[in-house]
Order: C-alpha cells, then sequence, then structure tokens
C-alpha cells in the first residue's frame, strides 16, 4: 500500500478523535423543541455531564450532575465507554505516528513498521465502536422516551453531539481499517525453482578403458 494511502487512514482516525473529543464536551447531546408554539422562550440541552437552559435574551444557565451514581445506568455507561474511546485514540494516534511508513525512528524496519501500524489500526477500531455504541445507545434512549406516550418527563429529541459522535466513529473505523490493511510482511519471499542440470549443462560422454584381454587380442 502506498505511503499517501496510508497517511490518509492516519488522518482520517485522527480526524475521528478529535471529533469525539469535540463530542464528549458538545452540550446538546439532546435537546427540547417546542413545534407547538410560535415563539419559542427558552431551550433545553443536556449531555453526559450537565443540563443546561437558555432564555430567549441569550443567558445561558448550566447546572451540572451532582451524583454520579444517581444518574441512569446508560448515562453512566456511555460516559466509560466515551473515555475509553478518548485513551485508545489517543495511543492509537502515537502508534500511527510511529508506524508510518514516511516516519523515520531509528533503525526500525519495515516490519516492525507495518505490525505497528496494525496494531495502531486496531485500537483506532476499537475506538470508534465505543463511540459508536455509546452514541447510539443515548440516541436510541431518547427516541424511546420522545415516543413513549406514558413518559411523564420532559422530552428531548437528538441534539448535534450525538451527529459528531456518529462521524467521529465513522472516521475511527475507516481509517483504522485503512491502516489495517497498510500492514505488508517485509520477509523475504522465497521461489523454489528447478533447474534441470542435465538438461542446462553438455552432456559428456564417457569411453570404459579398454580392457587387457581386449589388447592381448588387438595384437594377436
Amino acid at each position: 500500500m502506498s505511503t499517501g494511502i496510508q497517511l490518509l487512514g492516519f488522518l482520517m482516525c485522527l480526524l475521528g478523535w478529535l471529533l469525539s473529543f469535540m463530542s464528549l464536551l458538545n452540550d446538546s447531546w439532546k435537546s427540547s423543541t417546542f413545534a407547538d408554539q410560535l415563539i419559542t422562550s427558552v431551550w433545553y440541552d443536556q449531555n453526559l455531564w450537565q443540563s443546561c437552559a437558555e432564555g430567549s435574551t441569550g443567558v445561558r444557565n448550566c447546572k451540572q450532575f451532582e451524583s454520579m451514581l444517581s444518574l441512569s445506568g446508560y448515562i453512566q455507561a456511555c460516559r466509560a465507554l466515551m473515555i475509553i474511546a478518548l485513551v485508545l485514540g489517543l495511543l492509537s494516534v502515537i502508534l500511527a505516528t510511529m508506524g508510518l511508513k514516511c516516519t523515520k525512528l531509528g533503525s526500525t524496519s519495515e516490519e516492525s513498521k507495518g505490525k505497528i501500524s496494525l496494531t495502531a489500526g486496531v485500537m483506532f477500531i476499537l475506538s470508534g465502536v465505543c463511540v459508536m455504541v455509546a452514541v447510539s445507545w443515548y440516541a436510541a434512549r431518547v427516541v424511546q422516551e420522545f415516543n413513549d406516550p406514558f413518559y411523564g418527563g420532559q422530552k428531548y429529541e437528538l441534539g448535534v453531539g450525538l451527529y459528531l459522535g456518529w462521524a467521529a466513529g465513522s472516521l475511527a473505523i475507516l481509517g483504522g481499517g485503512i491502516l489495517c490493511t497498510s500492514f505488508k510482511s517485509s520477509a523475504p519471499q522465497t521461489r523454489a525453482q528447478s533447474y534441470n542440470y542435465s538438461a542446462s549443462q553438455p552432456q559428456k560422454i564417457y569411453k570404459s578403458a579398454p580392457s587387457e584381454n581386449t589388447l592381448s587380442k588387438a595384437y594377436v
């Protein structure tokens, strides 16, 4: 695989990791809508860490969740998955930088670079899967609560943070796949070549020496 394609996979993974970080920090994982009102006076946003309210005057107030243990189980799981994804992504960026063909670190061989690139690609894929699971799980709960006619709480719709997460997960998985396919073993490939020695060399005819009986008969 060429260096340009490998570099493209690395840039896709790097962009996916940055979008994962932006998705985690985004305030709007779910937002409230007022489709039945002509004038919206208050907007409500919520993410994994806090809930915010913004009035028509532009004043925005946010309140962090006080206790992690009092949160729903899926929010705690989404937090853990996003943090794991960011840690894996950071380690993968470091490894992928070492495994690029255009970088030189000491006397690292092509075989070692290929293995490092393969490891980084697998880690990027795992990071993307963690992000996809987190945002998809959160989105499923938002849709479930919105469509539930017996849900008594405030209903929300999908926010910008979820779309950032889906984009981040897709880029990380695709870029990781490119890095995985860039692994090539540099071990020498020996081809079995058979040579017909008798056909390639001129044949020599050896005559046996005459025996003593043959010589004696010749003199008689």
